[in-house]
């Protein structure tokens, strides 16, 4: 396979962690709203990628279903606003290494985050002009695979490749056909991907080294 013309990021895990943030934006709106509930960093992070019903039946399955979106729904706000004020933690080598790629790759985020999250993190980071769309499963509510193929038809994307952190990145990569990168340093594990790394830093020299690049299935252990 010839070297990719594109690198869709995941958000969480992959580029930065801010997990303590969104743990703060949920205790916030607990507080304001007399719900004795508190979360730890720990307690969220496990469920990291999951999409928006799947993470709510993870971490407020006391709360009937519609009941644990009406909250979440507020609960995004406080969160954007701690985004703002708090940020998250940039991996070793995003802020650096994100303009690098984009000198010779075309850089898009699809995540499973709330519809405005890639937003602020690009506006925190300053790195949004380094990338040329994103799409978030709360924009449109759509799996990761189907927004990965949306990517690809828009902007005719001939060799893309998805770079997350969890085996569900990798799932929802092979059923969009893009072969799958795998970053150890993340939330998640995986047993199957196309490429691991166990830093963004050697990601980055392998990306801005390579002319082209093969794609078998390999084991990530």
């Amino acid at each position: 396979m010839s070297k990719p013309d594109s690198i869709i990021f995941d958000l969480d895990g992959t580029l930065w962690d801010a997990v303590e943030t969104y743990a703060m934006g949920f205790n916030a709106y607990f507080k304001d709203h007399g719900i004795e509930k508190h979360f730890t960093k720990q307690d969220l992070q496990g469920f990291m990628g999951l999409e928006q019903h799947a993470y709510l039946q993870a971490v407020l399955p006391e709360f009937a279903i519609h009941e644990q979106n009406a909250i979440y729904e507020k609960v995004i706000e406080y969160q954007y606003t701690m985004v703002k004020l708090h940020g998250g933690t940039l991996y070793t080598g995003v802020a650096e290494g994100i303009p690098l790629l984009a000198e010779t790759y075309r850089l898009f985020i699809v995540s499973n985050c709330p519809a405005d999250m890639i937003y602020h993190f690009l506006r925190w980071s300053k790195l949004e002009k380094y990338f040329t769309h994103t799409i978030s499963h709360g924009q449109n509510h759509k799996s990761k695979y189907e927004n990965i193929q949306d990517l690809r038809t828009f902007f005719a994307l001939r060799n893309p490749i998805y770079v997350g952190d969890t085996y569900s990145d990798y799932v929802q990569s092979k059923k969009a056909f893009v072969p799958f990168v795998f970053m150890q340093y993340g939330f998640g594990t995986c047993i199957t991907c196309h490429k691991s790394f166990s830093q963004f830093q050697d990601f980055l020299n392998f990306y801005t080294a390579n002319s082209t690049a093969t794609y078998s299935t390999v084991s990530c252990m």
